[in-house]
């Protein structure tokens, strides 16, 4: 099974690989990873922090890794609390913080939604150690093979494809298109499907974009499903040499007005270093743009929450990189 994406024609997966790590090395920046962990504030948490957390809040605990309440239920997108996103313990990218909190302190979740299959959005040992914690994991076509070899039963999954939903009390998950690939060798290009998601409960409708290129597919989840009362969007890990499918700062901001989006709250940063940038620059960036078009922006430190329909001010912690 291989899923095409319209936008992007892939003839050799391998032969473009030693081209673009050469790229990488050559040009990466100096400042592509935080002289130290210290750099990025960090709130620890407990478990009672959570069980006490106000209901329609969001915390960041890193990189893609949210934590929803709503409708007093634990939703938990791409879970990575592993130390480096890669296949190897000893090598890959590495976490730049410590994790807010440990999986053995999480309460009992709801929903964990799992975008697609590459290692900075799927990781085994994290998937492994939620399972006893996780009513249903919810993901896209294909990615259940992933999750029954990790240990997860059959009968904990369900897949949906693009534009499939399902509800569960007063949760409703909607999978959706992005401009992306998956894969997680060198030989299993596209195998299985790759999504951003809509969440809706009873007060807020959410959008959580994973990984995506900017495409004309956010204009049509807006029009179907917007308005967003707050979009969760990639902003990171970026160059031109590869906006097909990780969006450059400035198409975030379009897929957010696209969506129809009320506030935006940048994911995809901050924890890895998947590019060739400074490690703050998407920070800057973003919140730069943001304020050109008069769009409300949050930035929550790792391990902050927020509560969703509050206007509420972040700072700009990445300020005190030095």
């Amino acid at each position: 099974m291989r899923y095409e994406n319209s936008h992007i024609k892939y003839k050799n997966h391998i032969k473009e690989v030693i081209p673009m790590i050469y790229y990488i090395i050559k040009n990466k920046s100096k400042d592509s990873k935080p002289k130290h962990k210290y750099q990025i504030p960090v709130n620890y948490l407990k478990k009672e922090d959570l069980i006490y957390l106000k209901d329609n809040s969001v915390i960041r605990f890193g990189h893609s890794t949210l934590l929803f309440k709503l409708d007093n239920e634990f939703i938990l997108t791409d879970p990575v609390f592993s130390n480096r996103a890669s296949p190897f313990c000893f090598m890959g990218p590495k976490r730049f913080h410590d994790n807010p909190i440990n999986i053995e302190e999480l309460p009992n979740i709801k929903a964990v939604i799992i975008s697609h299959n590459h290692y900075d959005h799927l990781d085994k040992k994290s998937v492994k150690l939620l399972n006893h914690k996780v009513e249903t994991f919810y993901t896209t076509l294909g990615v259940s093979k992933h999750l029954i070899k990790f240990g997860i039963p059959k009968n904990k999954i369900i897949e949906l494809n693009w534009w499939e939903n399902i509800k569960v009390d007063n949760l409703e998950l909607i999978c959706t298109p992005t401009q992306h690939f998956s894969g997680r060798t060198l030989l299993d290009r596209d195998k299985t499907l790759w999504s951003s998601w809509v969440i809706k409960s009873s007060k807020l409708t959410l959008f959580f974009g994973a990984d995506s290129g900017y495409f004309k597919g956010f204009k049509e989840i807006g029009e179907k499903y917007g308005p967003f009362d707050m979009t969760f969007l990639e902003v990171g890990a970026y160059n031109e040499k590869w906006k097909e499918i990780h969006m450059m700062p400035h198409q975030s901001i379009q897929a957010h007005i696209d969506l129809n989006g009320k506030v935006l709250f940048p994911i995809h940063n901050g924890t890895f270093d998947l590019s060739i940038h400074a490690w703050y620059e998407p920070f800057e960036r973003i919140d730069s743009l943001a304020k050109e078009k008069d769009i409300a922006i949050r930035f929550p430190i790792m391990g902050g929450s927020i509560p969703i329909l509050e206007n509420i001010t972040t700072t700009k912690w990445w300020e005190l990189k030095n």
